[in-house]
């Protein structure tokens, strides 16, 4: 098997091409991982919520992790990690272009709204509260792909 670094622009690129990930945030005591659905532009990561805990723990401590990866098969595999802070873009008028900017993204992706807007219990869209949506900068962007060699066995 062929293990390699990735080089920063290949990381970049393999981020443009694909819109889900995982994002790791400081919790209460553990890390918090969640699922979600992105846009990268510029050198930063959007994203979207509805009020709830990832919004509570980057609020309160904003460095945040990306994962994004692709998976042919156990021995074959690309994986991108980015490192950064939470930017929350909230409505006002001197973050209204940003906003506008990711939503603008966002709005491109299939089904970037989920899972976001849903319930925990219910499964179903929520109403309560606002969308929020927010950016993670590229901090430290990294990346490795493991290629197995055709006809090699485990």
């Amino acid at each position: 098997m062929d293990l390699r670094r990735m080089t920063e622009d290949a990381c970049i690129s393999f981020l443009e091409r694909h819109t889900f990930g995982h994002l790791g945030c400081l919790g209460e005591d553990y890390p918090y991982v969640i699922p979600v659905h992105y846009a990268y532009d510029a050198n930063k990561v959007f994203m979207f919520s509805m009020a709830g805990r990832k919004i509570e723990y980057l609020r309160r401590r904003p460095l945040a992790s990306l994962q994004v990866e692709e998976l042919a098969n156990d021995r074959n595999w690309t994986s991108v990690l980015v490192q950064g802070h939470f930017d929350e873009l909230p409505d006002t008028p001197e973050r209204r272009n940003e906003r506008i900017h990711a939503w603008a993204l966002l709005q491109k992706r299939p089904f970037w709204w989920e899972p976001g807007t849903f319930e925990l219990s219910a499964g179903r869209e929520t109403a309560s509260g606002g969308p929020i949506f927010f950016s993670l900068s590229l901090d430290v962007v990294s990346g490795r792909q493991s290629n197995a060699a055709p006809g090699s066995g485990r």
